[in-house]
């Protein structure tokens, strides 16, 4: 178990986030139009941990202050980050990498992908 029960539910809570099982990586990888911005898994000695895209320089600022914050374990080391999940990163801190991660993601998407990810509005709202 890990120090974070909620992640699965924030990560999911994102507009258009769409959750898989990887069986070759042993991770659950959260996706918006099939592209990746977190991924769930455990390292070699199977601890668990949460690998997110950030810009390069937030990632190395949170590296510095956080130590369960490591370069992306099996990922680009620049871009990606990994978080041990059994550490004291805080909850708020936490969201925001998870919100980062997929902002970036999010923004990189085409016009028409994010427009396919508009909710449907139901009512005269």
């Amino acid at each position: 178990m890990h120090n974070y029960p909620w992640i699965e539910n924030y990560c999911l809570s994102l507009l258009g986030t769409e959750m898989d099982y990887k069986v070759e990586w042993s991770a659950t990888r959260f996706m918006v139009c099939g592209k990746m911005f977190a991924m769930q898994g455990g390292d070699k000695s199977g601890k668990l941990i949460l690998s997110l895209k950030l810009k390069p320089e937030n990632g190395l600022i949170l590296r510095e202050k956080y130590p369960e914050v490591i370069p992306g374990y099996y990922l680009n080391k620049t871009h990606w980050n990994s978080i041990y999940l059994e550490g004291t990163v805080p909850d708020d801190v936490l969201k925001m990498m998870i919100s980062e991660s997929y902002d970036l993601i999010y923004n990189a998407l085409t016009k028409k992908q994010k427009e396919s990810l508009k909710p449907n509005r139901v009512g005269g709202n």
